[in-house]
């Protein structure tokens, strides 16, 4: 029984330990962080290069206006690029998307005819590589954008990512996303703090370092000839972002990440919306991970690069352990009663600094790098997020398993309501996604944790239980958090949207 428990141990210790490193590689190698201001070549006004702008959407309703106004309004020779709004809508999108469409490709609210056309597609195959690719069959630049739906870029994004490519050799540019509701709530605090800590520190550490690192599917540019050498969108996997990108840095292409170019987007507002956009970024990565590793480690590239794309790729296995640590743990705990505080600092404490301090610490060091006068406020998130990252352990797992089993699954977006404040969210129920059984789930296990707490306290193992705790707080809050979200739905409110979208990903939620 103590073998597998303390063998999980140890494999989820690596991870942590593979998040202080880093940490380590974005400060050692700081003097490689690119910079906007200072691109490896410039353009003349005269020679700026041809850039289509793809807007991939699907039932985007609300954020839809949003998103072609802050695309239009980028400084940049208004007949040196085009926009494509790229619409696989199935709902009043298609209605609203093509009357936007004609209203700026005519001069709208003071701008200039623009370059924009829109394409609806009757079906969804290959979902956003699917449309991606169709777009790229009309486009007419050298340099392809890309901007999901919740995303207002800035009017001087495109004039601060071009010269990079003035660069031979740079494939992709990747900028950093930033939060438009991070204050709407304290779930939405929780989520920007975990994607700063990805921004930052993940792609911090590895594009400085010179490793292998991806795009993010939106807020950022590619050169259009990376993309066909590298063989083009491809839909086998939920993650066609990350696909793409190991498949160019293999054919040769550097990319480059500048974290001082902001993208603002939205965060989702409800528990169900996040656990579907975990769940497929989750599958996503370990069906690229299948898809690519070999590749990589089959390739001539340095031992450490492989190293990290292992890491990279394989992250999400974690879930599946966590499940495997929670059955462990209570028998764990009985069979070790006997045990000692003098083996529990010699043991226990080494383990579960690497495992579970090392992400409060990462999380932390990504606030104090971004927010260096208020860093310190983002103390009280961490054990949330801590607390988070284990209640998401019931849909991750489902979404991993079945990407080591080879089950396909729709690609299910996450919903946009175009909120930043309290009250804002009438529109939610739209895209409201069914519950299933999956909340009372969570409940459950976080009971079990809950008696683990008590049997720790009684046994006068008191060292466990903050760590317990983590469990009990994390089902407890995503599970309450799912089931109160979804009470309009329940009570027979907003279902005539529900009926538009396909079987909720992944099953359950």
């Amino acid at each position: 029984m103590l073998i597998p428990y303390f063998l999980v141990m140890l494999i989820l210790a690596f991870y942590g330990i593979h998040r202080y490193q880093l940490v380590w590689l974005y400060y050692r190698n700081k003097q490689n962080a690119a910079k906007w201001d200072e691109p490896g070549g410039r353009y003349s006004e005269g020679e700026l290069p041809f850039v289509t702008i793809q807007l991939p959407i699907f039932n985007e309703q609300f954020v839809v206006d949003r998103l072609i106004d802050a695309v239009c309004r980028l400084e940049y020779p208004r007949d040196r690029f085009e926009v494509q709004v790229l619409d696989d809508s199935t709902d009043q999108t298609v209605e609203v998307a093509g009357e936007i469409v004609e209203r700026y490709a005519r001069g709208f609210a003071g701008l200039a005819p623009q370059q924009i056309a829109y394409l609806h597609r009757g079906n969804r195959y290959g979902y956003k590589a699917g449309a991606l690719d169709q777009g790229l069959k009309v486009a007419r630049g050298d340099l392809i954008a890309i901007f999901d739906a919740d995303f207002v870029p800035a009017h001087d994004w495109l004039m601060k990512v071009v010269h990079h490519f003035a660069e031979p050799g740079i494939g992709m540019v990747q900028t950093r996303w930033t939060h438009l509701n991070r204050n709407y709530s304290f779930m939405t605090q929780v989520e920007a703090i975990l994607l700063d800590g990805h921004f930052v520190l993940e792609h911090g550490g590895r594009s400085r370092a010179g490793v292998f690192f991806n795009f993010n599917g939106t807020a950022g540019m590619w050169r259009r000839e990376a993309i066909a050498g590298a063989g083009g969108w491809q839909h086998d996997t939920l993650t066609e972002d990350t696909d793409l990108s190991y498949r160019s840095q293999l054919a040769g292409w550097k990319f480059k990440y500048l974290q001082d170019v902001e993208c603002p987007a939205e965060l989702p507002i409800e528990m169900t919306a996040f656990k579907t956009q975990q769940a497929r970024w989750a599958k996503g990565l370990i069906q690229t991970g299948k898809k690519i590793l070999p590749r990589v480690l089959k390739s001539n590239a340095p031992f450490h690069t492989k190293l990290e794309a292992w890491y990279h790729l394989t992250a999400n296995i974690s879930y599946p352990l966590m499940i495997v640590l929670s059955t462990l743990l209570m028998p764990a705990m009985i069979i070790r009663s006997w045990q000692g505080y003098v083996q529990m600092l010699l043991i226990d404490l080494p383990l579960f600094m690497a495992s579970t301090m090392s992400l409060s610490t990462f999380y932390l060091v990504s606030q104090k790098e971004l927010f260096p006068k208020t860093w310190w406020k983002a103390f009280p998130y961490v054990p949330f997020l801590m607390a988070l990252g284990v209640g998401l352990t019931i849909t991750n797992t489902v979404a991993v398993t079945e990407a080591l089993l080879g089950v396909k699954t729709a690609f299910a977006r996450t919903p946009k309501y175009r909120v930043r404040q309290k009250g804002e969210a009438s529109q939610a129920k739209v895209y409201r996604k069914r519950l299933g059984i999956v909340p009372w789930i969570e409940l459950a296990i976080g009971c079990f944790f809950a008696w683990t707490v008590w049997y720790a306290m009684t046994t006068a193992n008191y060292l466990t239980v903050p760590f317990l705790l983590l469990f009990v707080l994390g089902y407890w809050y995503t599970g309450l958090l799912s089931l109160l979200q979804g009470r309009f739905e329940r009570s027979g409110k907003g279902r005539s949207g529900s009926e538009i979208h396909e079987k909720p990903y992944p099953v359950g939620i």
